[in-house]
């Protein structure tokens, strides 16, 4: 990239360029790396195997007190690789970091710098307190990605079951004031737009599924939709499916959707009322149904598990490969 050669003398005296994600960061907020195409390039292959290093890394404390972590797996090789924010599940009130790590290491082997956080539960702090945690993610993953080997400039985000909907916020809403009130004071310019998001069982539509549960007579699910949407109002506010419906200003970054066939936690009929929506709204979705599989297939061994590890990495080597 000419552009690249013609600023390495402004590098060397402090500037940085980011190119593929149209950010700007001084030199002591990200290592100048070059962007997709340039010197080294960014090639995903998702086929390749990797030795791994998993290490642990304190975040920030959370404001109810508890220390949030990243667990973080770093293929052992020279990079730069894609980089992947890991939201976990638990129905916005359980799970931690530790909640897909099979599907973290499955990732990272083939090649991906995979960072996956604690997420503050809604007994402490309720909506919005998680999507801030991811908001700050990925801005923090920016900022630490090329330490770790890893390429800042495409971030991508896989996520689970509730984790699917903070994800879904966030890419959604990048630049919205609240979600963005934690400051990131080592790297203040960076944001928190994402590039692309592959998500497993996503809470889409939440209203839809408290309503499901309610017909069910699932009390603890109730429970938590009630823990966590406080104001209930926010619950419409917060909700993908109906900000899409309300036409709000959104950003529209290409998703996977993997959605069990037998759900009965998040039923497919939502799911793929929200991928067309998503879809008629300009967006690009891959909307797949696993057959025979419910809420969390992905925690088991078995050929649908392989087919979604098999998934999210072609997905993700179509994102940072164009």
């Amino acid at each position: 990239m000419s552009t690249f050669h013609q600023g390495r003398r402004q590098l060397l005296k402090g500037l940085t360029a980011i190119g593929a994600a149209g950010l700007t960061a001084r030199a002591a907020d990200l290592r100048p790396r070059p962007t997709p195409g340039a010197d080294v390039g960014l090639h995903y292959n998702p086929t390749a195997s990797f030795d791994l290093e998993v290490t642990e890394l304190e975040v920030r404390r959370n404001r109810a007190g508890r220390m949030l972590l990243a667990r973080i797996y770093r293929p052992k090789g020279a990079g730069p690789f894609p980089s992947v924010l890991d939201l976990h599940g638990g129905a916005w009130n359980a799970k931690d970091r530790h909640a897909e790590e099979p599907m973290d290491r499955a990732l990272a082997a083939s090649g991906v710098l995979v960072v996956a956080i604690d997420l503050t539960r809604a007994p402490e702090v309720p909506y919005p307190a998680c999507v801030e945690d991811a908001h700050y993610g990925v801005r923090w993953l920016k900022w630490k990605a090329p330490a770790w080997g890893g390429d800042p400039s495409r971030i991508g985000i896989y996520a689970s079951s509730s984790g699917g909907h903070v994800a879904e916020l966030i890419a959604m809403r990048p630049h919205d004031p609240r979600y963005g009130s934690i400051a990131l004071a080592a790297a203040p310019r960076l944001d928190a737009t994402v590039a692309y998001v592959a998500m497993r069982s996503p809470i889409s539509d939440p209203y839809a599924r408290f309503q499901n549960a309610e017909r069910l007579k699932r009390t603890d699910m109730v429970h938590n939709h009630q823990t966590f949407f406080q104001p209930w109002n926010s619950i419409f506010e917060a909700n993908p499916q109906q900000i899409l419906e309300r036409h709000e200003p959104v950003s529209l970054v290409p998703l996977l959707i993997m959605q069990g066939a037998l759900d009965d936690n998040m039923l497919p009929s939502i799911q793929a009322k929200f991928a067309r929506t998503y879809q008629a709204a300009g967006g690009k979705c891959d909307y797949e149904v696993f057959a025979g599989c419910e809420h969390e297939w992905v925690a088991k061994p078995g050929p649908q598990t392989d087919r979604a590890r098999a998934m999210v990495k072609t997905f993700i080597a179509k994102q940072v490969n164009a």
